[in-house]
């Protein structure tokens, strides 16, 4: 069974890993130093990873501030949500606002528009 989170902790994740993946490239930039070309591109290359981590996150904040907020009956605790179908961000608990995807296996796909 393929593990679910919610949207927003997967959005947030890819952002903090364009930060290390940053890091990372721009630490390869070291094996090169004999050639400062090379070592600009790699810092430079680094440098943007980080400047889309930055856009990223700017991006999931703005759209956290427009998520529903609602109670996980699971946990008790208060989570946001995203489309119409997420997960509670505290003890994934599958969650809707759709009275008619109620008691249905969670799915997705179900946040994507049917095409007609």
């Amino acid at each position: 069974m393929k593990k679910y989170s919610s949207k927003i902790n997967k959005i947030r994740s890819f952002a903090l890993s364009l930060i290390f993946i940053g890091f990372v490239v721009m630490y390869g930039g070291i094996f090169f130093k004999s050639n400062p070309w090379l070592v600009l591109v790699f810092m430079s290359l680094g440098l943007l990873c980080i400047f889309a981590s930055t856009a990223v996150y700017v991006w999931i904040g703005m759209l956290s501030t427009k998520a529903v907020v609602i109670e996980c009956p699971s946990c008790g605790k208060h989570t946001k949500m995203l489309g119409r179908v997420d997960m509670c961000m505290y003890c994934n608990e599958a969650l809707t606002l759709d009275r008619e995807l109620e008691g249905k296996e969670f799915d997705e796909a179900y946040n994507k528009r049917a095409r007609t």
